[in-house]
C-alpha cells in the first residue's frame, strides 16, 4: 500500500513544477521554519528579492532574522515590509509590522 505524500513532500513537487510561484514559496519557508530555520530563510530571501509585494513575507522574514539575533537586518525588513504593506493598502499587515519593529527596537513595554 502507497502512503501519501507529506505536506512537506507535496509543496516541493509544486515547488519543482513551478519554482517561480509565491505562495508555495511562501509554504515551503513556514514548513521549514521551526525544524530547519536557515532552510527556511532561503525561501524568504527569495521571496524577498522575487515577490517584493507579497507583503506576509516581511513578518516571517523579520522574525526569523531576530531568532538569528539579526536585528538589524530584521529592522531594515520590517521597515521595507511597512512601506510595501502601505502601498498596496494592507493596513492590517503594515500595523502588524509596525508592532514587529517597535518590538525589535525595544519599543514595546507594557504598563505595570
Amino acid at each position: 500500500m502507497n502512503t501519501p505524500p507529506t505536506r512537506l513532500q507535496q509543496l516541493l513537487a509544486f515547488y519543482d513544477d513551478d519554482p517561480t510561484d509565491a505562495f508555495t514559496i511562501y509554504a515551503l519557508a513556514t514548513e521549514y521554519r521551526a525544524q530547519e530555520p536557515e532552510k527556511a530563510w532561503k525561501f524568504y530571501q527569495q521571496l524577498l528579492t522575487e515577490h517584493p509585494d507579497y507583503v506576509g513575507t516581511y513578518y516571517h522574514a523579520g522574525k526569523l532574522l531576530e531568532q538569528f539575533d539579526k536585528k538589524d537586518e530584521a529592522e531594515k525588513v520590517y521597515r521595507t515590509g511597512l512601506k510595501v504593506a502601505r502601498s498596496v493598502g494592507q493596513h492590517h499587515a503594515a500595523s502588524e509590522l509596525l508592532q514587529a519593529l517597535n518590538s525589535c527596537l525595544g519599543l514595546d513595554y507594557e504598563d505595570d
